[in-house]
């Protein structure tokens, strides 16, 4: 594996994703996730490339439990020795979580309880990816807002893809356990946010309605720090691609409904809203330091229970005869 690590460095390398590495150590008789050896071998790995190439950095792919994922840049004595970039999968799904009960007390609870990241150490934001949208959550959390974990994440399921009438989001499951009821969403942004049902039903408030939540979702990883990550398709509002069901060779995966073939003359043309606002969005974060990395989120509990509250340090800023 070192080996691999080196070659890839020599051959240009800037950035290595580790892929599931919460299973990078495998023991008969454990569930091989999180395990002590995975952090023993992480910290030599990442010692061993920043004497050979110190310039290339390591990713963390752990789509694991929040408590668990923090733990991925490094814990005492090994603080900010393991990654340096981590996927935020945490705040992807307490997202989805707020989107589907209207409420961000789960949203709340969570950040506020998980141990912040090293000084050092960067999150990728980013609302889905190409594969499935893991619900992890902290069962602890969720019952202490009231909520029972195995009825909370049916109700999920059931709301982004299980076909409830009222529900405007329209995805499919993946890899669902009928023993423990877990399972994962996939869709794209867009149909998982009401485009899709709203266009079908053409009506224009719940279009405007889909449109405005694939901008605050957006908006929320564009300004929470770190690097912010857009999937392919979802700055043009791009729909789900039901094609696959007729393909040998992936109609028994799901997660090709969001993997489809860009129509790059569409994309050309475009000017949708949702891409007019996405630019905007990101020529603000560029002119704006504060919301940089440099900073720590705070979190703040809110009177309504519907509304997210965050602060970042704002220092005194000049554009022009303006001063923010």
């Amino acid at each position: 594996m070192l080996a691999n690590l080196v070659r890839l460095a020599n051959m240009g390398v800037d950035v290595i994703r580790f892929d599931a590495l919460a299973f990078l150590w495998g023991k008969i008789g454990t569930d091989s996730q999180n395990l002590p050896e995975a952090h023993q071998l992480i910290p030599l790995f990442s010692m061993c490339l920043h004497v050979i190439a110190p310039g290339v950095i390591l990713l963390a792919e752990a789509i694991v439990a929040p408590r668990n994922i923090i733990k991925y840049f490094g814990e005492v004595p090994l603080k900010g020795n393991e990654c340096e970039v981590a996927y935020n999968a945490s705040l992807t799904a307490l997202l989805w979580n707020s989107i589907a009960t209207k409420k961000t007390s789960l949203l709340h609870k969570s950040l506020e309880e998980i141990p912040p990241k090293p000084v050092d150490g960067i999150w990728v934001n980013y609302i889905r990816c190409h594969d499935d949208i893991v619900l992890g959550y902290d069962d602890d959390f969720i019952r202490a807002i009231g909520w029972s974990p195995s009825e909370h994440r049916s109700f999920l399921l059931d709301y982004y893809s299980r076909g409830l009438e009222w529900s405007p989001a329209k995805g499919l499951m993946f890899m669902y356990n009928p023993k423990n009821g877990d399972g994962r969403i996939t869709g794209s942004a867009a149909s998982l946010l009401g485009l899709e049902k709203a266009l079908e039903q053409k009506d224009t408030t719940k279009i405007n309605h889909a449109v405005s939540k694939i901008l605050i979702l957006h908006g929320i990883i564009l300004s929470y720090g770190g690097i912010p990550l857009i999937y392919a398709g979802d700055e043009i509002g791009t729909l789900n691609d039901y094609s696959f069901t007729k393909d040998d060779d992936h109609k028994n995966d799901s997660r090709w409904i969001n993997r489809p073939m860009q129509d790059w003359k569409t994309i050309e043309n475009h000017r949708s809203q949702i891409f007019k606002g996405l630019k905007k969005m990101i020529q603000l974060r560029k002119k704006l330091s504060v919301f940089a990395d440099t900073r720590t989120a705070l979190i703040h509990p809110s009177p309504n229970e519907h509304i997210f509250l965050l602060n970042v340090t704002i220092e005194k800023l000049k554009f022009g005869s303006n001063q923010i």
